[in-house]
């Protein structure tokens, strides 16, 4: 048996791949959308994706399952448990390209081969109603007992699933306690299975499919009974789980609820990657005098953002968090997009913007071309820098307030006295709610969410001022003003 892990940095998401070398034929599970580079790495390895299949239906990314059974007629595996409002429509529905998919609906204890891998399907519900795991046994190597268990957003590192994303990002009201009581049942599951399996989730730390994942990109079923601290709380009980796994759940980006919806109705097929055009200095010109492409500017100083960027841009730089700043601050996934990125980095950006739903991707201007646009005379806009040492000045006019862009258990746990708080991954839910009549000290924990929320606000038309610093910083200085 052939095992590769395919790891999205960005997304802190893991794809694999497991092959029979005997028989050349491959599962793919949990694939993103831009499908290629999982196949070469099968061509690479001499096996061909013959089956693919999925742990559940994802909210923070754009499945690549249908892309590989509309083009290669690739069998699908998908979960048929949970009820009606969780199902796969897009796979009960003919191709696309017409005739019908090839799949197989997996419930609790079905069993399927590729070539001589054995998997089995668990249905492990709470992080969402359909949600199954997978027992992978090497029959080829002459294994009767299961090797792993892949446990997509069940059982991560240090962690579990969390239970909440149903009420907290596609709005079922009322979903959030009873999914921890059903996680609760499916953690007892889990308590009784060996502990030499090993432990393949479908995520690693920085996902936001749970609170407290751990960096380690695999684990062990005993390791985790042992040390998972949400697996420990399972022990102390029903009621107790519940408020240890609900507590302090970071506030998902607004995209999780379209994702949750293009997952389940089916996204058309991509076939290849967008192909924007390099952009001269009169072409950026005039996509800056155009209200509808939106600018994205990728540079990673912000300072240098603040200091000049084009009217109307949102700050989103090429690193890690790249997906979560677009995705959560941009709502409409049609907006024509205009990159502010180095060629290098375009075709990057480009397959991080489509794995969330961003396809209308139209032009890129490299940094020289925007520097050249500033020099030309080409209309820019400034955002005010600060650091929190310029509080006690700033805050004597009445005509200003503090906004906190940190997440809410963040900003329990200590703020600046009358801040407001509006977590940077659902700004859109909160903006028409923010003072109009005030310029906003924009802050976070170390200033890079800041400086996205400040641009978003500026675009939409209020005062800010971007607070460039760590609130340690004011902690240690102002600790009588933070009220707790």
């Amino acid at each position: 048996m052939l095992f590769r892990q395919i790891n999205d940095a960005k997304l802190a998401q893991y794809a694999y791949l497991i092959g029979c070398q005997e028989t050349g034929e491959a599962l793919l599970v949990d694939p993103e959308r831009d499908i290629d580079r999982y196949l070469d790495l099968a061509e690479r390895e001499g096996l061909e994706i013959t089956a693919v299949t999925e742990t559940h239906i994802h909210a923070d990314f754009l499945s690549g399952a249908r892309e590989l059974a509309e083009r290669f007629d690739t069998t699908l595996y998908l979960s048929d448990e949970g009820d009606e409002n969780w199902k796969y429509e897009w796979a009960q529905g003919p191709k696309q390209g017409g005739g019908d998919y090839d799949v197989t609906w997996l419930h609790d204890g079905d069993t399927f081969q590729v070539g001589s891998v054995e998997v089995t399907a668990l249905h492990t519900p709470g992080h969402t109603p359909e949600h199954l795991s997978f027992l992978v046994t090497d029959r080829g190597g002459g294994a009767d007992e299961p090797m792993g268990l892949l446990t997509g957003d069940f059982v991560f590192v240090g962690d579990l699933g969390r239970p909440d994303l149903l009420e907290s990002a596609a709005q079922v009201e009322g979903a959030m306690e009873p999914s921890a009581r059903t996680l609760y049942a499916s953690v007892q599951r889990v308590l009784e299975m060996p502990d030499h399996l090993q432990v393949w989730p479908a995520h690693g730390a920085g996902s936001a499919c749970g609170k407290a994942l751990g960096a380690v990109p695999q684990s062990t079923l005993g390791y985790e009974k042992q040390f998972n601290p949400m697996i420990d709380a399972a022990r102390e009980g029903e009621d107790a789980f519940v408020d240890a796994i609900l507590a302090d759940q970071p506030e998902p980006q607004i995209y999780f609820a379209r994702m949750k919806r293009d997952n389940k109705k089916g996204m058309p097929v991509l076939g290849s990657l967008p192909a924007p055009r390099e952009l001269t200095v009169r072409e950026l010109e005039d996509a800056a005098a155009d209200e509808a492409p939106l600018v994205i500017d990728t540079r990673l100083d912000r300072s240098a953002y603040m200091a000049n960027h084009i009217p109307g841009s949102l700050y989103a730089p090429m690193n890690d968090t790249f997906n979560t700043v677009v995705g959560s601050l941009v709502e409409d996934e049609t907006t024509p997009i205009v990159l502010i990125a180095d060629e290098g980095d375009v075709e990057e950006a480009v397959r991080d913007l489509v794995r969330i739903g961003y396809d209308n991707v139209t032009g890129f201007a490299e940094v020289d071309t925007l520097q050249r646009y500033f020099q030309a005379g080409g209309p820019s806009e400034t955002i005010d820098e600060i650091t929190f040492a310029d509080f006690d000045a700033e805050l004597q006019d009445e005509a200003t307030g503090v906004l906190d862009v940190r997440y809410r258990s963040e900003y329990e746990e200590g703020h600046v006295e009358g801040a407001l708080n509006a977590s940077y991954t659902r700004m859109p839910e909160y903006e028409t709610e923010l003072p109009t009549d005030k310029t906003l000290l924009v802050h976070c924990g170390s200033g890079a969410r800041a400086a996205a929320a400040s641009s978003y606000l500026a675009r939409t038309g209020h005062s800010v001022k971007y607070v460039n610093d760590h609130f340690a910083n004011y902690e240690a200085a102002s600790e009588e003003a933070v009220a707790a």
